[in-house]
């Protein structure tokens, strides 16, 4: 029988590859939502397609589980009717940056209040090892036999160009630091962008642990709330920082700008249907 302890679901078989680093980065999540007290029916975590999107599978929490590239707009709706409710947007980097890359945009423009995790391990992991919007140039791979002749898609500097009100990423190889950054970005109030490094130990034999280990370094000294040199560090190619790059506390969150949460805050299947109103509304749209 399935033994559930909080946000920990025991004895349940994943589909991961043993040593993936998505077992580290599902870790850290648990670690987040428990020190932050919150309680498993607080917590909605929303997925697309793909070995990252799993991982709401794993976890005693609510969760939606919709289209390949398409969680952050059911994210956004959900935390729009549901403001009470910590929302979490999870995939990989080709199910959010290359399938989602138009949602990407769309959801930093409105600011949601949710907290977007992304396992990018430069490939994709479900379906066989092709290239993916992160994979670097040359890489090859089945498909990409000669290499890949893209420049990757850099998330963070978009991100911050874009206006983002919270950029940051982490390497899931340091557990501890994983979770202290995402407890981070829940807390804050806007959309929360979490770039995760997670090597691939079947399809991407070039960027390991050991690849991450020796091309990665913690950011220090830095002034998160400075954009210039927010973007500044997140073009560095040579070797790649890790830590908050950028925040502002200023944007108000998309749903706190909805008319219909201007006089009352309550969950909307908390609120009492009025249906003559509806109908004159319906009525008043229709003329």
């Amino acid at each position: 029988m399935t033994k559930i302890k909080q946000f920990e679901i025991e004895q349940v078989k994943t589909a991961w590859c043993p040593g993936c680093g998505n077992f580290m980065i599902l870790k850290a999540l648990q670690q987040a939502l428990k020190e932050l007290s919150l309680k498993p029916q607080q917590v909605v975590i929303v997925s697309g397609i793909g070995q990252a999107a799993k991982t709401p599978h794993y976890l005693n929490v609510n969760m939606f589980n919709g289209l390949h590239g398409r969680a952050l707009p059911p994210a956004t709706a959900i935390k729009a009717c549901n403001p009470e409710l910590t929302v979490i947007a999870e995939g990989g980097d080709g199910d959010m940056y290359g399938e989602g890359g138009n949602h990407f945009l769309h959801t930093i423009r409105r600011n949601p209040n949710i907290t977007h995790l992304v396992h990018n391990n430069m490939v994709y992991g479900l379906t066989k090892g092709q290239a993916s919007p992160t994979s670097e140039f040359g890489f090859k791979t089945p498909v990409q036999t000669d290499g890949v002749i893209s420049e990757p898609v850099n998330p963070l500097a978009l991100a911050i160009s874009m206006g983002a009100s919270f950029v940051a990423r982490v390497f899931c190889g340091d557990t501890k630091k994983t979770a202290d950054i995402i407890k981070k970005a829940i807390q804050h109030s806007g959309y929360a962008l979490v770039d995760i490094f997670q090597p691939c130990v079947t399809f991407n034999k070039v960027n390991t642990f050991k690849w991450f280990k020796e091309h990665t370094y913690d950011l220090e000294d830095h002034d998160s709330h400075d954009r210039n040199q927010a973007l500044k560090r997140a073009m560095e190619k040579e070797k790649l920082p890790l830590g908050i790059f950028y925040q502002n506390e200023d944007k108000n969150p998309f749903e706190q700008q909805l008319s219909v949460h201007e006089n009352k805050k309550t969950p909307f299947i908390m609120r009492e249907l009025n249906r003559q109103k509806l109908k004159e509304l319906l009525k008043s749209k229709q003329s």
